[in-house]
């Protein structure tokens, strides 16, 4: 074994190393399949704060690369190992306390989103984030990435709702921030910093989450359309009016697929599908259903049905969550998740389609339509040279799309590896210096996740 190992080895518990090529290979690659994932001499297995520490101070003395991983469902190569470094992983820190008289929680990382929600809930209590992908993220990872979900549009994202937080620099030095406190402006807000900033700047070993008292029974309201202006189109007069608790969007390739896998009897000649929530109290939620109705159909919606059973609503958001597997099934995909103001959805979701015609793809798209971010999923046969090569073309056009409508090339799913050379177009020279300055402050030897986003 490297001398260096060994050292390693015994600085951490027994059995928080991993060697074995056998045993290190499943944690190469995040879902994105970034094709240029490295070796890693190891993976670590962190079950502590002192654990990340020592790891991280035998990195900075060895000048060692270090990868921070969560679940590894992310999908932008953020997790993507790098030859001769470690893989640091935090799935092994799962512990959770909550306060159910500050609304507050204390979480480690490796926790998943779903189980975070189903903890707090037991005190009567709610954590609003919820990526599609909730059952098998972190918290760890949604912190990384400032995930949002499909309840955004009303309730915000994971910056929201992180109140503090303890963190190793890349020396190894622990610090806290933030805290249990709803106000707290003393300092500079570098708990926001370090959220949303991709395991680039130091590791999260502990979150302080705000909670909110339970969700409401929520009203559920689905619509097709034969056009996607239409079905854009409803979503500005939605908004216009109303915040409502969801407003997702599926478009006529990702209706069929879903379809495909659940035969739940979705309208696969729709060109696009909105599916609506309201969790307002009482009588107000049938009144926003309404109201959101009338919008559609104002809008030419072909075909508008309402529910206040909570399992037939559930349904349909479940048949939303499950349109990445399902599109996935097509073919290899590059995902995407640009966002554009609300004002420019529908050239965003036009112009996407009109890429996808040009460049000879599919490209189905899904989106938190509430707040404009869209997850174009372009699908590709990798055993198809002239094919992939489209599909990478076609990747590029969408994000140059999304920053010519003065949008956004991540709306949560980070930059990574897979979007990063878009970045200097998105931020222009002076703040990405300013981001570049930032990361060799905290980085100053460049070993945190070397590679992704700068």
């Amino acid at each position: 074994m490297d001398s260096r190992l060994t050292e390693l080895v015994g600085l951490l518990p027994d059995h928080s190393v991993l060697t074995e090529p056998d045993m290190t290979a499943g944690y190469r690659q995040d879902w994105a399949k970034d094709p240029s994932a490295g070796t890693p001499l190891a993976v670590v297995r962190a079950t502590c704060t002192e654990d990340v520490q020592a790891t991280l101070r035998w990195a900075s003395t060895h000048r060692v690369p270090v990868v921070p991983r969560g679940a590894g469902s992310g999908l932008s190569g953020g997790a993507t190992a790098v030859d001769g470094g470690i893989v640091l992983t935090t799935e092994r820190m799962r512990a959770i306390t909550v306060d159910p008289v500050t609304h507050t929680a204390v979480v480690q990382p490796g926790l998943l989103n779903a189980e975070v929600k189903a903890a707090v809930a037991e005190h009567g209590l709610w954590y609003p984030p919820d990526p599609s992908s909730f059952e098998i993220c972190s918290i760890g990872g949604n912190i990384a990435t400032n995930a949002g979900g499909l309840c955004c549009v009303k309730y915000g994202v994971t910056t929201d709702y992180v109140l503090g937080m303890q963190v190793v620099l890349a020396d190894g030095t622990a610090v806290r921030l933030g805290g249990p406190r709803l106000k707290d402006v003393a300092g500079l807000s570098l708990t926001k910093l370090f959220v949303g900033s991709e395991g680039t700047l130091g590791v999260v070993t502990e979150v302080t989450l705000r909670l909110i008292p339970a969700q409401s029974a929520c009203a559920t309201l689905v619509a097709t359309f034969d056009s996607l202006a239409d079905a854009t189109g409803a979503v500005l007069g939605i908004t216009q009016k109303m915040r409502p608790a969801m407003l997702e969007f599926m478009d006529h390739t990702s209706i069929g697929a879903v379809e495909d896998a659940t035969r739940m009897g979705l309208d696969r000649s729709a060109q696009a599908m909105l599916i609506a929530r309201s969790d307002a109290p009482g009588e107000h939620a049938g009144h926003e259903i309404l109201e959101m109705g009338d919008i559609c159909r104002s809008n030419n919606a072909t075909e508008v049905f309402s529910t206040d059973d909570v399992d037939e609503g559930e349904a349909f958001c479940a048949a939303r969550r499950m349109a990445f597997d399902a599109v996935g099934r097509l073919g290899s995909l590059l995902l995407e998740d640009v966002g554009a103001p609300l004002t420019q959805l529908p050239a965003l979701v036009d112009g996407i389609a009109q890429i996808a015609e040009r460049r000879d793809v599919t490209i189905a798209v899904v989106a938190h339509a509430g707040d404009g971010n869209t997850h174009p999923l372009i699908v590709f046969d990798p055993d198809d040279a002239e094919l992939t090569e489209r599909a990478h073309l076609a990747f590029g056009e969408v994000m140059d799309l999304a920053i010519t409508l003065g949008g956004t090339i991540t709306g949560e799913h980070g930059v990574g590896r897979l979007k990063k050379a878009w970045l200097p177009d998105y931020l222009g020279p002076d703040v990405l210096e300013l981001n570049r300055r930032i990361k060799a402050a905290l980085d100053p030897e460049g070993i945190l996740n070397p590679g992704a986003v700068l």
